[in-house]
């Protein structure tokens, strides 16, 4: 351990394949499947025009959906909010993932709007990171079971 030098600097591209690896390979010692995650999207469209999308990341152990999706998107252009877009892409979207097996949503949130949405589709809190933003306000974390 002496003639060990800890570094402050980024990971180069080669490491992190190698800390990968290595989580593989530990999951493979603990006959636990890799996981895995593919992205999943809706998109809101106007003519040609993109206006708004739902999507996230779901998670795979092996070849199976592991039940739980990390909704990182729900985003409406301004003009288009308010009329009802946001739910219809939240609710296609659930649907979409009740049918391939997941049964579980979850999501980082602020700001009193978003939390009385999400509240509204159903989405009940399970954490609150104080003080995450500059400004003083909380990152809201919400889950909704769907199946």
């Amino acid at each position: 351990m002496n003639n060990i030098c800890i570094e402050h600097r980024q990971l180069t591209a080669e490491e992190v394949e190698q800390v990968n690896s290595g989580f593989d390979a530990l999951s493979f010692e603990e006959d636990v499947e890799l996981e895995s995650t593919e992205r999943m999207s809706l998109a809101a469209m106007y003519g040609n025009r993109f206006v708004g999308c739902s999507s996230g990341l779901v998670h795979k152990n092996g070849k199976h959906y592991s039940g739980w999706f990390h909704l990182t998107d729900l985003f409406i252009e301004k003009e288009f909010r308010n009329q009802g877009l946001g739910s219809t892409l939240l609710k296609e979207l659930e649907q979409k993932l009740r049918m391939i097996g997941v049964e579980n949503i979850w999501l980082w949130t602020s700001g009193v709007p978003t939390i009385r949405f999400y509240e509204r589709h159903g989405y009940s809190q399970f954490v609150e990171m104080e003080n995450w933003y500059s400004d003083g306000s909380s990152r809201i974390g919400f889950r909704k079971t769907i199946s």
